[in-house]
């Protein structure tokens, strides 16, 4: 941007502070190329803070002019200013302690390549410990691998083979018997444990049963474990820049999800979001209703997240030995006849209780079955009049075809969208192609709200690059600023926070993070590489890598 613009933007922003002669700001960055995520005024050079919001906005000779003799001044050098980065999807969970990590170089190991390392893992570690890999298409589909195959390779070791979406886990005996897994073990509403023709139970794990599995195991972590592994999470986040993580709660319930992040302490601001298990006779709407909406200054609790479907890889409940896609059809096909977990009628029931617990409504929408399902529920339920300003959100959304967005944007939807899933759907792209699934850019120019989170690995920049890149379906590509407005104000605005966060603009929270790397000009590879400097929440450091406030002597 020119610099006649800053200077005229910095007059601008400037005309409150002057006008009313506010105290001197406590912290003044200056000299940087700061993206705002304002679309009236995408980048200043400066901003001027004080407590935890910002007072003023502009070029940087008008900024520094607000200084005082305690302000401190952090010269930016010309380095990139972001508003914190808002994961508006994530799964905060707990691994059982010394869990052994099995990487194999692929997402998509063949049966071969695991079975060596499984029986390599066995031999080293100690008995009892817990080994976990990831899987994808091959494994999955390949039904001789199970709870007997597992057994055999290592008895004396839980085993836990999840695939990449979460949706489905492989396990052995051992592993079930510390998930507290009985051989009379009911299905839940919306899961299963797979059973052979005998009626013996597989070790395969489906759906709302594999949240009951994860939660079994998290509630056996002990806190010291719990808190431990919870600051590394939080010190990497705020290393990243991330100053706000939506948190769905399958992981940890939220009772102990407050206690343990406020024991850590998160240096971050937590939304968890509750959701909830199922048992045989249907859902829990009780879980996380008596957790106060605001336990402390940082964590946030509200919002109600319900599955009303799978994930293509695998296909729901639909029996491992259906191909995810059938021969000659592409990956359309998988989402566009993608099975759901809940009836319409039950869809019903959802809105019903977000409207009599004032409490947004989050569902797993990866189908079109699920998408045109939940939009007649809410046809059915008061339509545009109840539902337009109350922010119902898709996760994913990938099955909102074209005939669908009219629908979702008269009914206020807003899609909270994964980008790191256009890498792993590459896996089954390369093979058999996509035309519609997915929709990003398509959505963003209909006026769909479309925020951003991480539902996989946390590096923010990983998923900015696959936003822009797109790489199952390039044309779908988006522009970096819209990748960073769609992670930052757009994922506040998915949690009511547009007025606070999101975007840097006097009044809001100083929340923000400088850069290593300009993410707006580097090449496209460059961006995973990319970490904080300086974070800050609410205007308080939470990560210094010391480049820009060295210590004092």
């Amino acid at each position: 941007m020119a610099r006649v613009s800053l200077v005229i933007f910095g007059l601008v922003f400037l005309t409150p502070l002057l006008a009313s002669e506010q105290p001197p700001p406590d912290l003044t960055l200056v000299n940087g190329k700061i993206f705002t995520s304002d679309n009236a005024h995408p980048y200043v050079q400066a901003l001027a803070i004080r407590g935890e919001r910002i007072v003023a906005t502009g070029d940087s000779t008008k900024i520094k002019a607000l200084a005082g003799p305690q302000t401190k001044q952090i010269d930016l050098g010309g380095r990139t200013v972001i508003p914190g980065i808002n994961d508006a999807h994530d799964h905060i969970g707990l691994d059982p302690a010394g869990a052994v990590h099995i990487d194999v170089g692929t997402e998509d190991p063949t049966w071969a390549q695991l079975k060596t390392a499984i029986a390599a893992a066995a031999a080293k570690a100690p008995k009892g410990t817990f080994i976990l890999a990831d899987i994808g298409f091959i494994v999955f589909h390949d039904t001789s691998v199970a709870r007997d195959a597992l057994d055999r390779l290592a008895p004396d070791h839980p085993v836990l083979l999840t695939t990449l979406t979460g949706h489905a886990v492989l396990t052995n005996s051992a592993a079930m018997a510390k998930a507290g897994i009985r051989e009379d073990q009911g299905d839940p509403v919306g899961g299963r444990y797979e059973r052979s023709a005998d009626g013996k139970l597989t070790g395969v794990v489906r759906e709302y049963a594999v949240l009951n599995l994860n939660r079994r195991l998290a509630s056996s972590v002990r806190e010291a474990e719990a808190l431990r592994q919870l600051r590394e999470f939080f010190a990497q986040a705020a290393k990243f820049g991330i100053t706000t993580m939506q948190d769905m709660s399958d992981g940890i319930e939220p009772g102990r999800a407050v206690k343990l992040f406020e024991a850590a302490p998160t240096p971050i601001r937590i939304r968890i979001m509750r959701m909830p298990g199922t048992t045989q006779t249907g859902r829990d709407t009780q879980e996380g209703l008596s957790v106060p909406h605001h336990p402390s200054a940082l964590i946030t609790v509200s919002g109600t997240k319900w599955l009303l479907d799978g994930v293509p890889l695998e296909n729901t409940l639909t029996p491992r030995d259906v191909p995810s896609v059938p021969a000659g059809e592409t990956l359309d096909y998988g989402a566009g006849h993608l099975p759901l977990t809940f009836s319409e009628q039950e869809m019903e029931t959802m809105l019903r209780e977000s409207l009599a617990n004032d409490s947004q409504l989050m569902v797993h929408v990866s189908g079109y079955p699920s998408a045109a399902a939940m939009l007649e529920a809410m046809t059915a339920t008061g339509g545009k009049k109840v539902w337009d300003s109350k922010r119902v959100r898709f996760e994913h959304g990938d099955g909102l075809y074209p005939d669908l967005i009219p629908r979702a944007k008269e009914m206020g939807i807003v899609v909270v969208q994964n980008p790191t899933h256009f890498d792993a759907s590459i896996l089954a792209a390369a093979r058999i192609g996509s035309k519609v699934v997915q929709p990003f850019h398509t959505l963003i120019e209909a006026g769909i709200p479309v925020a951003l989170g991480s539902d996989g690995p946390m590096n923010p920049y990983l998923n900015i690059m696959l936003a822009c890149v797109d790489p199952g379906r390039p044309s779908e590509a988006i522009t970096r600023e819209q990748a960073v407005t769609a992670y930052t104000l757009t994922s506040a605005y998915a949690e009511f926070q547009e007025k606070e966060k999101g975007s840097l603009e006097p009044g809001k929270l100083a929340d923000l993070a400088v850069l290593s790397k300009d993410i707006f000009s580097v090449p496209f590879a460059d961006l995973p590489t990319t970490e904080s400097l300086l974070t800050l929440v609410g205007g308080k450091i939470v990560y210094d890598s010391g480049l820009l406030t060295p210590k004092e002597r």
